[in-house]
C-alpha cells in the first residue's frame, strides 16, 4: 500500500506537529508518523505533567513550610503524591486529545508505526502488528527528538536508576534520591521530590547549579535551596555507580575529595542524545555530527528535501525551539516568507522555586566578546505585588550594550519569571533599548513593574531602589 504527500513528518511531538498544522495551513496535503503518543516528550512525559507536579509541589511547600504564616492551621495534614500523580496525568491526557483534534480539524493523516526512510522521497512505516505502509513524499521533515544520556557504562533500568520518563509516572516515591545533573530537568524534580519529604542530593560536576544560566542566577537558586534544606554538591564529578540490595551507591570526586553517597534511587539528568538510529538517514546521505542532524537555516539538511527540526538537530533541546523550527520547515518548504531563527536568543525556563528565566548572553559572556556593557538590575523584594504573594526572592536583570542600548540578554530569577521573559525577548527582537522598556507604562501592582525598574536602573534612575 503506498500513500503519497507533499510532506511526511516523522514524530508527532512539539517540532512534528506543529509543522504538520503549519504546513497544512499553506495548502500542503501532510502525513505524519508518530510511534507513541502524539505530543512527544513535552506533553506526556516531560514539559506539560512536570509543571502540574511543580503546582502540586508548590503547595505542598506552602502547607507544610509555610502555612503559619499565610494564618493556616489545620490537624493531621496528608501528602498524597500518588493524586499528584494522577492530576499531572489527567493534564497531559487532555492536551494529548486535544493535539489528536487539531491533526482531524487540519486533514492531516496520522499512520501509527515506526518510520524508517528508504529514500528522500519514500518513508516505510511499520505498525505494531509489523506491516509495513510506504508513503511517498517530495518532502520529508524529520522529527524523532531525543532520549535521556546516561552515564558511560550505567544503565537505566526504570527501577533503581531512572529518567525523567519514568520518574514522571511513578507514583511511589524513594525516601532518599540522588539527582545527577542540575540543569532544569535535575532541579525541577529536585524540587518536587524534596516537597514532599524524599532526602534529595544533587550532584553537578559544573560550579553551580543550572550551571548555563549567568552566575549570578545559579548563586541566588543555590542560596534559595541551602534555605529549604535542599543538599547539593557542585564540582561533583561520579566515577562509580553501583546497584546494592536495598539502592544504589554513588562514588564521587569532589575537588581531590571522594564522597560515598548512598540512595534509594538515582535520577539521571545528565543531558540527551539524539534518535537518529534506524532511521536510513546516512544511507541516504544526511550527515550527522555526533549523532545529530546537520541542518541550515532553512531546517534542510544536506539531501535535497530532506529536513530536521527539534532535539535531533541538536540546536537547543527545548519544545518551544522545536516548535519555531517546525514553522520554519513548513514554511520553506512552501516557498513563503519566513524567519531565520536565532539560537542564542531563545528563551529559557526552569520552574522549581523561585523560577528561572533568561535568554541571550550572560554578563560574563558578553564582557568576553567585548562588549561595553551597562547592567540594569532590580530585586524582587522591592516589588509590592511579590511582597504581596510571599515570594520575594530573587531579581530581574537585563544587559544592553552601553552606547547603543542593544539588549544582549536578561536574566531573571524569582515569582512567575518565566511569564515575564516575553516582554524582554519582544523588545530584543524588535530592537527597543531598555529606556524603551522603561518608558512603557506597566500596571500597579504587578511582577512586570520589576522588568521596567530594572529598565531604569540600566539608565542609572532606577526609582524604587
Amino acid at each position: 500500500m503506498t500513500t503519497e504527500y507533499d510532506v511526511v513528518v516523522i514524530g508527532g511531538g512539539p517540532g512534528g506537529y506543529v509543522a504538520a498544522i503549519r504546513a497544512s495551513q499553506l495548502g500542503l496535503k501532510v502525513g505524519l508518523v508518530e510511534k507513541e503518543r502524539l505530543g512527544g516528550i513535552c506533553l506526556n512525559w516531560g514539559c506539560i505533567p512536570t509543571k502540574a507536579l511543580l503546582r502540586n509541589a508548590e503547595l505542598a511547600h506552602i502547607l507544610t513550610k509555610r502555612a503559619k504564616e499565610f494564618g493556616f492551621a489545620f490537624d493531621n495534614l496528608r501528602l498524597d503524591y500518588k493524586a499528584a500523580v494522577k492530576r499531572s496525568r489527567r493534564v497531559s491526557d487532555r492536551l494529548v486529545k486535544g493535539v489528536e483534534f487539531l491533526m482531524r480539524k487540519n486533514k492531516i493523516t496520522v499512520h501509527r508505526g515506526t518510520a524508517k526512510l528508504l529514500s528522500p522521497r519514500e518513508v516505510r512505516v511499520r505498525d505494531a502488528e509489523g506491516r509495513n505502509t510506504v508513503l511517498k513524499a517530495k518532502n520529508v521533515i524529520v522529527a524523532t527528538g531525543a532520549r535521556p544520556r546516561s552515564i558511560p557504562g550505567v544503565e537505566i533500568d526504570g527501577q533503581r536508576v531512572v529518567s525523567y520518563r519514568q520518574a514522571i509516572v511513578q507514583e511511589d516515591l524513594p525516601t532518599s534520591a540522588i539527582v545527577i545533573g542540575a540543569g532544569p530537568i535535575g532541579v525541577e524534580f529536585a524540587y518536587v521530590w524534596h516537597n514532599y519529604g524524599v532526602q534529595v542530593t544533587i550532584l553537578e560536576m559544573l560550579p553551580h547549579l543550572l550551571p548555563l544560566e549567568d552566575e549570578e542566577v545559579s548563586q541566588e537558586l543555590e542560596k534559595a535551596f541551602r534555605r529549604e534544606g535542599l543538599r547539593f554538591h557542585t564540582h561533583a564529578r561520579v566515577e562509580r555507580l553501583t546497584l546494592t540490595d536495598d539502592g544504589v551507591q554513588v562514588v564521587v570526586q569532589q575537588e581531590g575529595k571522594t564522597l560515598t553517597l548512598t540512595a534509594d534511587q538515582v535520577l539521571m539528568a545528565i543531558g540527551v542524545r539524539p534518535n537518529t538510529e534506524d532511521l536510513g538517514l546516512e544511507e541516504i546521505g544526511v550527515q550527522l555530527d555526533r549523532g545529530f542532524i546537520v541542518i541550515d537555516e532553512g531546517m534542510r539538511t544536506h539531501v535535497p528535501g530532506v529536513y530536521a527540526i527539534g532535539d535531533v538537530t541538536g540546536k537547543m533541546p527545548l519544545a518551544h525551539v522545536a516548535s519555531a523550527q517546525g514553522i520554519v520547515a513548513a514554511e520553506t518548504i512552501a516557498g513563503v516568507e519566513t524567519v531565520v531563527l536565532d539560537y542564542e536568543m531563545m528563551p529559557r525556563a526552569v520552574y522549581c522555586q523561585p523560577q528561572v528565566a533568561s535568554f541571550g548572553l550572560t554578563e560574563k559572556q558578553a564582557r568576553e566578546r567585548g562588549y561595553e556593557i551597562r547592567v540594569g538590575k532590580f530585586p524582587f523584594q522591592a516589588n509590592g505585588k511579590a511582597l504581596g504573594l510571599g515570594e520575594s526572592r530573587g531579581f530581574v536583570k537585563i544587559i544592553a550594550d552601553a552606547k547603543y542600548g542593544e539588549i544582549l540578554g536578561a536574566h531573571l530569577i524569582g515569582p512567575e519569571v518565566t511569564e515575564l521573559l516575553p516582554e524582554l525577548t519582544l523588545a530584543r527582537a524588535w530592537e527597543l533599548t531598555p529606556e524603551e522598556i522603561a518608558r512603557n507604562v506597566h500596571a500597579h501592582p504587578t511582577l512586570s513593574e520589576t522588568l521596567m525598574e530594572a529598565a531604569h536602573a540600566w539608565s542609572g534612575h532606577a526609582i524604587h531602589v
